[in-house]
């Protein structure tokens, strides 16, 4: 039985919680409304990393994002991964889950990267059944984030956003939309990011991300976006955000800062511009 209440987040600004910021954190909490945590990292038993968690839980909303199930790989889940979650969700009760629109294990190997899918009847088949299990498996909705990518298959038949419409549709998950993504989807592909927001199926959000990426070239000396995390959201990405939420109301926002993270005033500086970006919405309203 799905939880009849999925989202549970507020519509504020959310950073991803690293244990360096902890005491900073509990000192000082503004402007951060909720906080996101990355499941591997507390799968175990104990320690201080779960005893952090449990006290941050007592004061902040909790989202959970996974970066390890492979939702679009070809075997099935891996039923021990998803015995750990389920734990994890059981007893943290987090406001919400979400997972990748990506792939990233092959028979008994896994890559440490989250790669990307041919958009076909088949793909959506197979990643509609893993989102069925996972969601039949843990209780709740979880939500998908769409991908940054860096090369287009051929053979897709469907677009991202219908794709990812039809997927919410088959399996009543909600959407995760990283706005970040797709400014670097579209530099890379040389497609119009706006455009590719007002295709989305934005009535399925249920929460919005912001990050930072590097700038490289390709083999033909284009510009290559990479999706990094290891810095500061740039001006055209924050203009991306204000076109999203212009269509789509607000939304609980997180800025993720997965490398090279910086101290807590840097951060909290960051999110301070998202709460900026939803009051300005707010006031348009």
């Amino acid at each position: 039985m799905l939880d009849a209440h999925p989202n549970r987040l507020p519509n504020l600004v959310g950073v991803g919680y690293k244990p360096q910021h902890f005491q900073a954190i509990m000192d000082d909490p503004s402007p951060v409304g909720w906080l996101e945590i990355h499941a591997e990292n507390y799968m175990g038993d104990g320690g201080r990393p779960l005893a952090q968690i449990r006290h941050l839980a007592d004061r902040f909303p909790i989202s959970v994002h996974g970066v390890g199930l492979s939702i679009g790989g070809e075997s099935r889940l891996d039923p021990e991964h998803l015995a750990r979650l389920k734990h994890l969700v059981s007893w943290l009760n987090p406001a919400v889950f979400s997972e990748h629109l990506a792939w990233s294990t092959h028979d008994s190997h896994f890559y440490n990267d989250l790669l990307p899918l041919p958009y076909t009847q088949d793909t959506l088949t197979r990643v509609a059944d893993h989102i069925d299990e996972l969601q039949n498996t843990i209780g709740r909705q979880m939500m998908l984030e769409n991908p940054s990518s860096y090369l287009a298959f051929a053979e897709s038949t469907w677009s991202e956003p219908d794709f990812l419409r039809e997927i919410a549709k088959r399996t009543g998950c909600g959407l995760l939309l990283d706005v970040n993504n797709v400014f670097v989807s579209a530099t890379n592909l040389d497609y119009d990011p706006k455009q590719y927001i007002n295709d989305y199926p934005l009535e399925h959000v249920g929460e919005i991300h912001l990050g930072g990426h590097d700038e490289d070239e390709d083999d033909h000396g284009h510009v290559l976006l990479i999706d990094s995390h290891g810095a500061a959201v740039v001006d055209p990405v924050w203009a991306l955000l204000d076109h999203t939420l212009a269509k789509a109301g607000p939304k609980p926002l997180l800025i993720e800062w997965d490398n090279d993270v910086p101290d807590w005033p840097e951060l909290a500086a960051e999110a301070q511009r998202g709460v900026y970006a939803l009051s300005k919405q707010a006031a348009l309203a």
